[in-house]
């Protein structure tokens, strides 16, 4: 999407405000990356079929005419969807244009071949951040339709702690405070704003900031690529968004001084207990929510519950301390006053954490996610990383060379386990770390890289992600294993590792086995009505349909528990695009940001070799 400076020019397809979509064309056997592939990048098509041998595929430009052919290379069963699959590969056609796969009668959804294909995508997905905005109206000039303008959602947000009794029955005696949280953004479909989904997503964007500097493209997100107010205030546009949110979290900080009674024992299969008084000063608020769940649609501007600070976590903490010191840094040059305010509220956190090493989030407040998280070692690692990064202080470094995190066989990253976020960091961002430590990070990294190249290597779709077990979310998870070989790209120049970055690309915008795209906008057949409470029109024809450039949450393999429709589904089959389908179909912040973070670092990394060092 091509836009001038703070306004949106886009396809006219898109356009059309609360008009009914055209009918999407039928699912196809030849399933590609619906919005286009690298002119000089691998291209790689799969083809669902019962058929075992080889057979002929043609490539067809706008008249029909083929421009190359092959024979397809068939896999065998694709444990991830059940479906017997061969691949098609075109590299060597480079002439940009629009085309179609063949195979006997099967026509694939149309594709570009072009030398940007992730630019539109990568800028759409960051305008997803703007429209989640809480406290502040959403106007017409920056968003890509006029009814995706609302006023604002709970402006002037001054909140007091949660009391009264929860779900179980129990009585929580609330504070003597409350804090003006006005700001940041909502999290997903609900209008909820929690600090652990938050401070991931904040840092993946940060992250993609400090990566794209590294890489020499630090201008990729310039002032005026985005629509945003902020436009024409020179500072860079995907740090006016991350901004928003990172201030957020600073705002949920309790003030220094105040005590609190809070349950030490939760999320036990039994009603919280052993509650305690505690010195509350410089822990932070697991999230601010509604007292009960709205219903869909509602807009954040007609939410009639009221909302409460609920208690703090050691998870919560931690995380804003890891932002908060990755911010400090970040600003340095820019903000000194952010910089002081960051740093001193990174410091406190850290201390609190400390101080109170388990305090652990409960899940029996309705209206809200519960965000439980039993294993805060790791977002102690993460916050260490970067206070390290940032300050050079040995303290937060005696804390990372001691970590067994170091030689960890975990390849995920998520909200509940963030210990790769800070091996990211302490990997190329330059810090004081012994050489040897440096080293020995980048290795580990390269290893858990190695490990999702050979699941990519059992994955008929060519993922590195092998199996069936597709977890909520999984599009993120699969888009943060995207990240991780990113980061290995970076570090060791292996064309296999961007590869397979493209391979969830591809994934993600159409080259899966519902030959779906699952980002709105985007391709022949996109993902349309999400779990949104004010994206729903189809839910209620009075409110919109979502823009452009916004992530499903994918196939969710334990959702037909709940969801009677994809019952006995296997893998990437358990997925349908329905607003009421909330395990499978809602969206998030934190999927959105990775869905910026890789498909920025594809664009700025098009034919550039990795920074060195």
């Amino acid at each position: 999407m091509r836009r001038n400076r703070g306004l949106w020019t886009i396809p006219l397809a898109l356009t059309l405000g609360a008009a009914a979509p055209a009918p999407e064309p039928a699912a196809s056997a030849i399933r590609v990356d619906q919005i286009g592939y690298e002119t000089h990048g691998p291209k790689t098509a799969i083809l669902a079929t019962p058929t075992e041998a080889p057979q002929d595929w043609q490539l067809l430009d706008t008249a029909g005419r083929t421009v190359a052919h092959g024979t397809t290379e068939p896999f065998g069963v694709d444990p991830g969807s059940g479906e017997r699959v061969a691949r098609i590969r075109f590299d060597s056609v480079t002439r940009p244009g629009r085309y179609r796969l063949a195979v006997g009668s099967a026509r694939s959804q149309p594709f570009a071949i072009l030398d940007r294909p992730y630019a539109d995508a990568a800028t759409a997905a960051m305008s997803f951040f703007y429209q989640q905005r809480s406290g502040v109206p959403i106007l017409a000039r920056y968003v890509p339709r006029p009814d995706l303008a609302r006023a604002a959602g709970h402006p002037h947000e001054r909140v007091t702690c949660f009391h009264g009794r929860d779900q179980r029955g129990v009585t929580w005696p609330g504070c003597d405070y409350s804090l003006d949280t006005t700001g940041g953004w909502y999290d997903a479909g609900d209008q909820g704003k929690y600090v652990v989904n938050g401070g991931l997503s904040a840092w993946t964007l940060l992250d993609l900031h400090e990566r794209l500097a590294a890489l020499g493209d630090a201008n990729a997100f310039a002032d005026g690529r985005l629509a945003l107010p902020e436009n024409g205030n020179g500072n860079d546009d995907l740090l006016d968004e991350a901004k928003v949110e990172v201030r957020f979290l600073l705002a949920m900080q309790i003030p220094a001084g105040r005590s609190l009674t809070v349950a030490f024992t939760t999320d036990r299969g039994a009603p919280a207990r052993d509650f305690r008084t505690i010195d509350a000063g410089g822990l932070v608020h697991s999230k601010v929510a509604d007292v009960a769940w709205t219903p869909l649609p509602t807009a954040p501007a007609a939410d009639p519950m009221p909302r409460f600070l609920y208690p703090p976590t050691t998870a919560a903490t931690l995380n804003m301390v890891a932002v908060a010191a990755q911010a400090a840094r970040i600003w340095r040059e820019r903000d000194p006053a952010f910089v002081a305010a960051a740093l001193a509220a990174a410091t406190r956190g850290w201390a609190a954490a400390t101080r109170v090493p388990d305090l652990y989030a409960s899940s029996d407040f309705t209206g809200s996610g519960g965000y439980g998280d039993r294993t805060v070692s790791d977002e102690r690692f993460w916050a260490a990383a970067q206070l390290f990064v940032t300050t050079g202080d040995p303290a937060y470094a005696q804390v990372i060379t001691t970590s067994p995190y170091l030689v960890d066989d975990g390849v995920d990253l998520s909200w509940g386990s963030t210990a790769l976020a800070g091996m990211m960091t302490l990997a190329t961002t330059p810090n004081r770390l012994p050489a040897a430590t440096e080293a020995a990070i980048r290795a580990q990294l390269l290893r858990l890289a190695d490990r999702l190249l050979a699941e990519r290597a059992r994955s008929g779709y060519q993922l590195p992600m092998a199996g069936r077990k597709y977890v909520w979310g999984s599009n993120a998870t699969l888009l943060n294993r995207a990240m991780l070989l990113g980061v290995a790209w970076q570090i060791s120049h292996r064309p296999a590792y961007r590869a397979a970055m493209i391979d969830v690309a591809d994934y993600v915008f159409g080259r899966n086995a519902l030959d779906r795209s699952y980002v709105t906008g985007f391709g022949s057949r996109p993902m349309r009505h999400p779990h949104h409470r004010f994206w729903a029109q189809a839910a209620d024809p009075r409110f919109p349909a979502p823009p452009p450039g916004v992530l499903s949450g994918g196939p969710n393999d334990g959702a037909g528990t709940a969801d009677a429709q994809l019952k006995g589904c296997i893998g990437q089959t358990c997925w349908r695009d329905d607003w009421q389908a909330f395990t499978v179909n809602e969206v998030a912040i934190n999927w959105n940001a990775p869905l910026v973070w890789v498909t920025a670092f594809l664009d700025a990394t098009r034919g550039v070799p990795p920074a060195k060092g």
